[in-house]
């Protein structure tokens, strides 16, 4: 007796985690993850809508968009002292400095008019922020 229930006891030991484990991956693979009303959603590994990774942003552009916003909130001469102190600190964003000072001159133009924000001009980056102003004006 003690050798049959040994022998029952080792193939529940195998056999119980794989049905535990299986019926665990059903029940999570039935679940309406987006809140769907219709039907029962299956999730498959070879779904096309698979959501992926963000990609991470470059710094350069991680700056751009601060200038911007700092543009639209105060003005294109505070903008324009954070990128000089940006590239002192930063020199690897030198090669950026004068996209992102046109493109503020392009953003003071939208917000000030192109008479307004000439009047900020100054010279970061080769007077960007000047060629800025032309283009968008």
């Amino acid at each position: 007796m003690t050798h049959t229930a040994r022998r029952i006891g080792r193939s529940l030991a195998l056999v119980l985690p794989v049905v535990l484990v299986l019926s665990g991956t059903l029940a999570v693979s039935a679940v309406p993850w987006a809140g769907q009303s219709h039907g029962t959603q299956m999730l498959t590994a070879s779904s096309s809508d698979v959501s992926t990774r963000a990609k991470s942003r470059a710094p350069q552009d991680i700056l751009r968009d601060q200038l911007l916003a700092e543009l639209q909130e105060k003005d294109p001469g505070v903008a324009l002292t954070h990128l000089q102190r940006e590239v002192e600190n930063r020199p690897s964003l030198a090669r950026h400095c004068m996209s992102i000072a046109r493109a503020l001159g392009a953003a003071a133009v939208e917000r000030f008019g192109p008479t307004r924000a000439q009047s900020y001009s100054r010279p970061v980056c080769d007077t960007s922020f000047a060629t800025g102003v032309m283009n968008a004006a």
